[in-house]
C-alpha cells in the first residue's frame, strides 16, 4: 500500500491541529397568510426538533469516529432548537487508508472509521419576513475535531440531512502539532476545494462560488440551487391554482431572497425600483 505523505510523518506527541467546518443551510418557502406561515413553522419545528437533530449529530460523530461523552439539546418557544454534542479526544487508534484524500465522505451506514475529537454543535433559525410572505429555516452546524480526520468527511451526509435551497461552508485549520524534529506542521492534509468534498451527483444541482485563503488555511464555498420549481416552495397547494400574475410575482419574490441571501447583501431596494 502507498502511503501518503502525512502517513510518512511521525508526530511528536498528539496531532495538536484544530480542524473546523461550519455548514450552513437555508430552506425558503412562501407562506402568503399567517395560518400558512403557522403550518410551516410547525412542520420546521417538528422536522427539525432537538431529537432528530440530535440523532444527526450522532452520525456525525460517527463519521468522524468520535466518541459522544455528552448531548444537551434544546426545543425552543415559540420556534427554533439547539444541540450540542462533546465528544472525547485520544489517540489515534487505526488511521483509515482514505482519511487524507478530498474526496466525499461516507454515509452512516458506511462507517467504519475510529478515532477521537471534540465536539459539535447545531443552531436553528426558523423566521418570516413580516409582509412579504416569505419564510425561511436556517440551520447552523459545527464541527470541531483535533487529530487526523477531517470534520470535511461529514459534509456529504450533512448535505442529504437537510433540504437546502442555499448552502454556506466554512473550513479552517488553525494552530500546529509538530514532527519529532520539531518542526511545526500547520496543516496535515492537502486540500484545495471544499467542493472536492461534495458528490458531482450534488454540485450539479447548484451554482457555486469558491473563495480560498491557501496561506492561511481557510476554505469557503457558498452553493445556491439551480432549478426552480415553484410548487417546491408553496406550501399546502400547488401552482396551478394560482394566477399566472401571482405565480411570476411569487417568483420574483422568492428569487430575490434565494440571491440576497447567496451574495450576502440587501438588493430587495433596487430590484423593486426598476
Amino acid at each position: 500500500m502507498k502511503l501518503t505523505p502525512e502517513q510518512r510523518i511521525e508526530l511528536h506527541g498528539f496531532n495538536n491541529l484544530t480542524k473546523s467546518l461550519s455548514f450552513n443551510m437555508y430552506d425558503i418557502c412562501y407562506t402568503r397568510t399567517k395560518e400558512e406561515r403557522e403550518a410551516y413553522l410547525e412542520y420546521i419545528d417538528e422536522q427539525y426538533n432537538a431529537d432528530r437533530l440530535t440523532k444527526i449529530l450522532k452520525h456525525v460523530a460517527d463519521i468522524i469516529g468520535a466518541h459522544v461523552l455528552n448531548v444537551a439539546k434544546q426545543d425552543y418557544v415559540p420556534q427554533g432548537a439547539s444541540v450540542t454534542v462533546l465528544v472525547s479526544e485520544g489517540p489515534v487508534v487505526e488511521v483509515p487508508t482514505e482519511s487524507y484524500e478530498e474526496s466525499p465522505g461516507p454515509l452512516p451506514d458506511n462507517v467504519v472509521l475510529q478515532l477521537d475529537k471534540s465536539h459539535i454543535t447545531v443552531h436553528t433559525y426558523p423566521e418570516f419576513h413580516p409582509d412579504e410572505g416569505i419564510s425561511t429555516f436556517r440551520a447552523d452546524i459545527d464541527v470541531s475535531t483535533c487529530g487526523e480526520i477531517s470534520p470535511l468527511k461529514a459534509l456529504n451526509y450533512l448535505i442529504h440531512s437537510f433540504d437546502t435551497d442555499i448552502m454556506t461552508m466554512d473550513y479552517r485549520v488553525r494552530g500546529f502539532t509538530r514532527d519529532i524534529s520539531g518542526h511545526k506542521l500547520f496543516i496535515d492534509h492537502d486540500i484545495s476545494s471544499i467542493q472536492n468534498y461534495i458528490p458531482d451527483t450534488i454540485k450539479e444541482q447548484y451554482d457555486m462560488i469558491d473563495v480560498n485563503v491557501y496561506q492561511e488555511n481557510i476554505f469557503h464555498t457558498k452553493c445556491k440551487l439551480k432549478d426552480f420549481d415553484l410548487n417546491n416552495y408553496l406550501f399546502g397547494y400547488t401552482k396551478e391554482k394560482l394566477h399566472s400574475d401571482e405565480v411570476q410575482e411569487i417568483t420574483e419574490k422568492l428569487t430575490l431572497e434565494m440571491d440576497e441571501i447567496f451574495y450576502g447583501k440587501n438588493i430587495r431596494q433596487a430590484f423593486f425600483q426598476e
